[in-house]
C-alpha cells in the first residue's frame, strides 16, 4: 500500500509544478504585455499624457493590475500552505505583503 500512497504524493507534486510553472509563465507574459506598453508610451510623450487623462485606460489600468496582484496572491498563498504548516490569508497590506499568516492569539496565564 506505501507505494501507491507516494504515487499520489508525486502526481500531486507535478500538477502542483506544471500549476506553478503556468502561473509564472501567465505572470512573465503579463510583466512583458506591460513593459511593452511602458516603452511605447515612453516614445510618444504626448501620447503618455492623453492615455493618463483618459479615466476609462485608468479603470482598466486598475482592474489588470488587481488581477496581477490577485494572481500573485493566489500563487504565494499556494506556495505558503503547500511549504508551511501555518495558515495564511490573503489580505490588503500597508507594507506590500500578498499574504499574511494567521497567528493564535494565547492567553496570558
Amino acid at each position: 500500500g506505501t507505494s501507491n500512497s507516494t504515487g499520489l504524493e508525486l502526481g500531486h507534486r507535478s500538477f502542483q509544478n506544471k500549476n506553478r510553472v503556468a502561473i509564472l509563465a501567465e505572470l512573465d507574459k503579463e510583466k512583458r504585455k506591460l513593459l511593452m506598453q511602458n516603452q511605447s508610451s515612453t516614445n510618444h510623450p504626448g501620447a503618455s499624457i492623453a492615455l493618463a487623462r483618459s479615466p476609462l485606460n485608468k479603470d482598466f489600468r486598475d482592474h489588470a493590475e488587481q488581477q496581477h496582484i490577485a494572481a500573485q496572491q493566489k500563487a504565494a498563498l499556494q506556495h505558503a500552505h503547500a511549504h508551511s504548516s501555518g495558515y495564511f490569508i490573503t489580505q490588503d497590506s500597508a507594507f506590500g505583503n500578498l499574504i499574511l499568516p494567521v497567528l493564535p492569539r494565547l492567553e496570558a496565564e
